[in-house]
């Protein structure tokens, strides 16, 4: 899967999504077209925090079905601090190979991945680079 005209690692991953066809009976929305080896729905929790790693050569697409989640990213290897944006249902980011990746999901959420490389646990394993992104403040008692 090749990354969105002019999507950048240094350009936000909020993706603008193309209008939707629109009738009678309803809407079609369009979120990825082609080079798409695997779709996955994921739910997860409030309060909890998936992903802290990169893909060496892998991209996806997070579209967000319910909830809101807060993505983190930055280039892999840096020492920065992570960019940040909150994405709702209805909007959906990208992440292109090399970009490491957090995120913290303020509410229950679902969301489709969607995704250029199989997801297979060896495959997936084998181009994922763990990193400590990302990591909840702790609130003191």
């Amino acid at each position: 899967m090749s990354s969105p005209s002019g999507q950048h690692s240094s350009e936000p991953p909020l993706i603008q999504l193309p209008g939707a066809f629109r009738d009678e009976r309803g809407a079609i929305q369009t979120l990825v077209d082609g080079g798409i080896q695997s779709v996955q729905i994921i739910t997860s929790k409030a309060n909890t925090i998936r992903a802290n790693h990169y893909h060496r050569t892998d991209s996806h697409f997070m579209y967000v079905v319910s909830g809101a989640m807060k993505y983190f990213h930055r280039a892999a290897g840096s020492s920065s601090a992570p960019a940040s944006v909150v994405v709702h249902a209805g909007e959906m980011v990208f992440t292109p190979p090399m970009v490491e990746h957090a995120v913290e999901f303020l509410e229950d959420s679902v969301f489709v991945n969607i995704t250029g490389k199989p997801r297979d646990q060896g495959t997936y394993e084998d181009d994922l680079v763990r990193v400590e992104l990302y990591k909840p403040h702790v609130k003191p008692a």
